[in-house]
């Protein structure tokens, strides 16, 4: 009890109990008190650095400068890599930039990284991405074939994925669609997929996917279809008909173009 008792008294500061001089308590009582009006003027407050241009530019002009500056896919992604603006990079452990075909007439854009992407650094290749392999197969397109009219090319809006899967914030989207313009603009697929509301309100800015789904529409210059993202299919697994006809209209449109 008693070294309880000194543990506390030393952990509130009490840590001498005699100190080396002795101190007379009247004479410090009456002792006179400094004058105010003669002690020296405190010193000028430092006046406040100005930031460097480039710490002080704004997010998404600056994400348009280094997208700009890109002149292929392997410059982008450096790109992506040496932006520091968005805060999720700091809780990701890779940056997620595409996979598939970088010539394949479909460009496919999801919304973030899972945890397995995270950890892997590849987009869709958890439950869901397992899922969307199975549905493009069905109308002969995937990830790994070799010739360009049979592949698909994946990405997402975010390259890093945000804590807890939560939804990318409006400014996460702003800072990095930049980049995804001209990730679109240097694949130049013929055809855009966007997979789920996230990706929907990015570059079409609406979102209910359950309104926009299967309905053609155009951005960045090419036609684009909305689709319900796999995951929720696996939510949702009744929404997997109106999944396969939105497949089928996609194939309708390749053969339609080819």
């Amino acid at each position: 009890m008693l070294k309880a008792m000194l543990d506390w008294q030393a952990a509130m500061g009490a840590d001498e109990a005699i100190l080396d001089v002795p101190v007379d308590r009247h004479v410090q009582a009456t002792r006179p008190k400094p004058d105010p009006a003669a002690a020296p003027p405190p010193p000028a407050a430092a006046p406040s650095p100005t930031l460097p241009l480039s710490d002080a530019a704004d997010p998404v002009q600056q994400a348009r400068q280094m997208a700009a500056a890109a002149d292929d896919l392997a410059g982008l992604q450096a790109a992506l890599a040496a932006y520091e603006h968005c805060d999720l990079k700091k809780g990701a452990r890779n940056l997620v930039f595409a996979d598939g075909h970088p010539e394949a007439r479909v460009m496919i854009i999801g919304e973030a990284p899972g945890r397995d992407e995270d950890l892997r650094g590849r987009p869709f290749v958890g439950r869901a991405g397992q899922l969307l392999d199975r549905m493009f197969a069905a109308i002969g397109l995937a990830r790994d074939a070799k010739e360009a009219a049979a592949a698909l090319y994946i990405t997402n809006i975010l390259p890093w994925r945000p804590p807890q899967n939560r939804d990318p914030d409006p400014a996460e989207i702003a800072m990095l669609r930049p980049f995804t313009e001209r990730h679109v603009a240097l694949a130049a697929p013929d055809l855009l997929v966007l997979m789920g509301n996230i990706s929907c309100q990015a570059l079409l800015g609406r979102r209910g996917i359950t309104r926009l789904r299967g309905n053609w529409t155009e951005a960045l210059g090419c036609p684009v279809l909305p689709m319900f993202h796999p995951a929720y299919l696996l939510r949702n697994p009744r929404a997997k008909g109106e999944a396969w006809r939105d497949l089928l209209s996609l194939q309708a449109r390749l053969r339609a173009t080819a």
